[in-house]
């Protein structure tokens, strides 16, 4: 019997997802993480969301980490994490078309100035003659940056919408109807060309404290800037410094350094900035369930799954 142990949330979730993976997967034997009978000699895998230190390396018979968000840092940070064990970054369907309608509403948001509407509001002010004009859609190229599941998906939806879009990565991708630009050398030129620019990038030593005040100042004004990546991708003071002197003309953010974001910073106030709290792509329980009893199976009969992280890549 295979056998699954579940940190996926709150204690008290765990019976939800034992019935959906019951449900989905006959026979699957399903841990509770935090009962006081969990067993971790009988663990084949681990489905986790930051794993205490040294909870996974007990586990001597775990055969994959299957991580209950697209990124996988919060296992990483275990500074006894097993060695060699495969770890799997969520995907699915709907983790990519919540992606792709966030991205889509914040694009539109920046188009229409929905920042400052929202500040006219509280405000209880008709702002009408306050606001710059609206730019159209069909004038605008969103500039992606990050090409893999995730912003492939973003990419061709934008596309789709009528949006002009271009796509940078750190190494050679081609997407149809795209301009795609590759690293160092093709930075520049993919920030020149993009109105709006979203990061998707994965937090790794290459790309932490990659978009700086520098990186910003080279989007095409009036630049618009979109994190639902990583926090710790953008240096948040740098971000804080372009907003306020206008080099970016709006911003909105899903992801921060710290999360929660602390009451004293900046972004709070700025009236060109809508925030979010890290929910850009968060799929249903329902959803996450199908997407690893089929990783399970997959690996159970030997085959190759999607999304496994990469060390050498770092995502």
């Amino acid at each position: 019997m295979v056998c699954l142990a579940v940190k996926a949330g709150s204690p008290v979730t765990f019976p939800e997802w034992k019935a959906l993976f019951t449900e989905l997967m006959p026979g699957l034997e399903v841990q509770d993480w935090y009962a006081p009978s969990f067993d971790p000699a009988r663990v084949d895998y681990a489905f986790v969301w930051q794993p205490e230190a040294g909870r996974l390396a007990q586990m001597g018979k775990l055969k994959a980490i299957l991580s209950v968000a697209a990124g996988v840092d919060h296992i990483l940070a275990d500074p006894l994490l097993p060695k060699g064990i495969p770890i799997v970054r969520m995907g699915g369907d709907e983790t990519e078309t919540q992606m792709a309608d966030y991205v889509r509403w914040a694009v539109f948001s920046l188009l229409r100035e929905a920042p400052r509407w929202h500040v006219a509001q509280a405000r209880a002010s008709w702002a009408r003659k306050d606001m710059p004009p609206t730019r159209l859609s069909t004038n605008s190229c969103v500039g992606i940056m990050g090409l893999g599941h995730l912003g492939t998906h973003v990419a061709q939806t934008l596309l789709a919408a009528g949006f002009k879009v271009c796509g940078w990565a750190r190494h050679d991708k081609q997407q149809e109807g795209i301009v795609c630009y590759a690293g160092p050398d093709g930075l520049l030129p993919f920030l020149q060309h993009s109105d709006i620019v979203v990061c998707l990038l994965p937090e790794t030593p290459e790309t932490k404290g990659m978009v700086t005040y520098s990186l910003l100042s080279h989007i095409r004004k009036p630049a618009g800037f979109i994190n639902v990546g990583r926090g710790a991708v953008v240096v948040q003071a740098d971000l804080a410094r372009a907003l306020q002197d206008g080099t970016l003309h709006g911003a909105v953010l899903d992801v921060f350094e710290t999360e929660p974001l602390p009451a004293d910073s900046p972004l709070w106030a700025m009236s060109g900035v809508l925030l979010t709290p890290h929910v850009a792509s968060e799929a249903s329980r329902p959803a996450r369930a199908r997407y690893v009893v089929a990783t399970l199976a997959a690996l159970e009969r030997g085959e190759p799954v999607d999304r496994l992280y990469d060390p050498a890549q770092g995502y």
